[in-house]
């Protein structure tokens, strides 16, 4: 049906846009299925969503990604700095726990909180540099503190992001790490939505492969264009976002 192409177009827009802009991809993802009951919505096109976001990452980063096995140092940071972010998702994930975290009002708090913490922390001055100054402590800092990014709204590149910014690095280098840490945080949910995908006996069909197409595209036009943002503009516009959103959000649910 022509609806379910216009919602997985939609939930492909979203998922491309969100996923690496400080504003939580899955929170706008479950409100705009929750306020138009998309039917198009399921384990299936979530997979495929992750998996369009993750080979736009890695297309763009390609040349830096062949590097890291020549840069074995900055490989192993990586892996490092996911590490908790994996485990702690897995834990949520078997426990079901990670359910109970989906809700409006979860996500209104934490699109505030988290909204004002990166506030404060895009007022931190420069000192390091993402070639010079990445290091195991300041890698696993920011790995550590990626677990927030399991509450929806809290957004893991913006989390990621805030630690950045806390940590001196400037807005690129903490939008590089941001998106370097996104590609095993996307690798691992593509692969316990496989599993799932499998065990449930779920079929694959055409919107499967449209909603990682689109997903793809417009996760790599917004990869692009963030890194050109971040580094003349600071991320106000992504703060009073928040708010708004948040404001919006915290109406409808206690009023």
């Amino acid at each position: 049906m022509l609806s379910n192409y216009i919602e997985t177009f939609a939930l492909s827009l979203i998922q491309g846009i969100f996923e690496f802009l400080p504003i939580s991809s899955s929170a706008h993802l479950l409100i705009t299925s929750e306020i138009f009951n998309f039917k198009s919505s399921s384990l299936i096109i979530d997979i495929s969503l992750h998996l369009g976001s993750l080979l736009a990452i890695i297309f763009y980063f390609r040349k830096d990604l062949v590097n890291f096995f020549k840069k074995k140092n900055l490989a192993l940071l990586i892996i490092v700095g996911s590490i908790p972010l994996i485990v702690f998702g897995f834990l949520l994930y078997k426990t079901n726990l990670i359910y109970y975290l989906r809700n409006i009002e979860t996500i209104a708090w934490a699109t505030l909180i988290f909204g004002i913490i990166l506030y404060f922390s895009d007022k931190i001055k420069v000192k390091k540099k993402f070639d010079d100054d990445l290091n195991f402590k300041n890698i696993l800092i920011i790995g550590i503190l990626q677990i927030f990014a399991l509450i929806p709204g809290a957004s893991r590149s913006g989390v990621a992001i805030t630690a950045g910014r806390f940590l001196n690095f400037d807005r690129y280098d903490s939008s590089k790490i941001s998106f370097y840490l996104s590609i095993p945080a996307l690798a691992g949910a593509s692969t316990l939505g496989i599993k799932d995908a499998f065990d449930k006996g779920i079929e694959f069909n055409i919107l499967v492969i449209f909603s990682v197409i689109f997903s793809f595209l417009f996760s790599y036009l917004t990869i692009k264009y963030f890194l050109v943002y971040v580094k003349k503009f600071n991320l106000n516009i992504f703060v009073y976002y928040r708010m708004l959103l948040a404001g919006i959000l915290l109406i409808v649910v206690y009023v």
